[in-house]
């Protein structure tokens, strides 16, 4: 058993809670662009979190907490939904089906095989892939970045309202993060929606509090019949491999640097992990706030001492009582969230020193993976073309037998979902 306190456990809550609380504001004001309501998507992000982060205390003993993941917000709020046409409403039953299909795999004993077949260049890449689409749709949102005619994009108005509350947040988040402050996100976003209040005003302060409002909660139901069509498998995938090892690779970093992991890289009770992980996931669909997840903030927690199921349920506590900020988080305008975005996809541009760039087979299937989620504005595309070309130099090479079944599987879905002959 670890060597821990109650005062050590809480203290460790406290920090975990800071460094995440940043998604409080940022994911309704994701989800806000497919149409969510804003209210509805805040109650459903802090009641997700208490709930997943709770259940994984109780039933894991692990001091890791959730809430819904960034990347995959912004996939669906605008490359499903926007790109797409789909209704919020169908891309939250996709969730539900993609945290079910997660946990299935789990209880099946499947996981290993899934692990296995994807090179370890191609998921590494998709985390990076993930954090350049993040970062662009910040530097959109904060008007640094906009629409150009003859050249695609170009940089934005530097004077405008929008780019210089984003410049000033993302000043004060760098500034933070270098002075290892903790919850530097959070306050970047606070440090924004002052400026954008009394420089510009921009913020709509309704009061402060307000009671909970489940607008969002139980919508999926609406779109599970459209959820389940051949359009929409590549994003039911695409949700289920980024959910899949993101979860692994921060589980497995912070299990480490916890001391859960032994010297053969296996971890107790990591098979209860990813099966909360999956229900999670589908309990964000079920409640409205998108695809929940094992959040890489609970390292801040583990380094401030947390080691037991007490550090989760302080971070569940909390986002309970944050259930009941809506207006707060109403009063945010995007370009206030647009620095935690950009600094979330420098975190996860962090991997792209792992990828084997000297090997063509491992190297073309990352590349084509990471630049194509952001040109294509869609991670589906980019894992896809990721996992194609990984099957594809092999097999041109003549190591068919190399090539792992799952591996084969996911690239025919891919391929028939690319095809012409499907809807878009």
């Amino acid at each position: 058993m670890t060597r821990t306190s109650l005062r050590t456990e809480i203290f460790a809550g406290l920090t975990t809670f800071m460094t995440m609380s940043y998604i409080i504001f940022a994911n309704p004001a994701i989800l806000a662009q497919a149409g969510v309501p804003l209210a509805g998507a805040t109650t459903a992000t802090c009641l997700g979190a208490a709930i997943a982060t709770a259940l994984m205390a109780r039933m894991t003993d692990y001091p890791f907490a959730l809430a819904a993941g960034m990347g995959l917000n912004a996939f669906l709020a605008f490359t499903v939904c926007q790109g797409m046409g789909v209704d919020w409403e169908i891309g939250m039953a996709v969730v539900v089906l993609e945290g079910l299909l997660i946990a299935g795999l789990v209880l099946l004993g499947l996981r290993r095989w899934v692990m296995e077949a994807l090179p370890m260049s191609l998921k590494h890449a998709i985390g990076v892939g993930i954090g350049l689409f993040i970062a662009f749709i910040g530097f959109k949102m904060g008007g640094l970045v906009t629409a150009a005619p003859g050249t695609f994009v170009k940089l934005g108005d530097l004077g405008s309202a929008e780019a210089v509350v984003t410049i000033a947040g993302l000043l004060v988040t760098a500034a933070c993060l270098a002075w290892r402050v903790p919850g530097a996100l959070l306050i970047g976003i606070a440090a924004g929606a002052v400026l954008a209040d009394a420089g510009f005003g921009m913020a709509k302060l309704e009061g402060v509090v307000a009671p909970p409002n489940f607008s969002t909660v139980w919508k999926f139901w609406r779109g599970l019949d459209a959820a389940a069509s051949l359009r929409l498998l590549p994003v039911l995938f695409a949700f289920a491999v980024s959910d899949f090892f993101d979860t692994m690779g921060t589980v497995i970093g912070v299990g480490t640097q916890a001391g859960f992991v032994d010297r053969k890289g296996g971890m107790p009770r990591l098979t209860r992990v990813l099966f909360v992980d999956g229900i999670a996931a589908s309990l964000g669909g079920i409640l409205g706030c998108s695809s929940i997840t094992t959040y890489v903030e609970s390292a801040s927690g583990v380094a401030a001492g947390g080691r037991r199921a007490v550090t989760g349920y302080v971070v569940a506590a909390l986002f309970l009582v944050a259930i009941f900020l809506s207006p707060l988080a109403a009063a945010v305008p995007p370009c206030a969230v647009a620095p935690a975005l950009i600094v979330v996809g420098f975190f996860m541009m962090q991997g792209v020193a792992r990828i084997a760039w000297s090997k063509l087979e491992e190297g073309l299937p990352a590349f084509l993976t990471i630049v194509l989620m952001p040109f294509t504005f869609n991670i589906a595309t980019g894992i896809g073309w990721g996992v194609l070309a990984a099957v594809a130099i092999p097999a041109a090479r003549g190591r068919w037998r190399d090539i792992h079944p799952v591996l084969w599987l996911t690239a025919a879905v891919f391929a028939v979902s690319f095809s012409p002959l499907v809807p878009r």
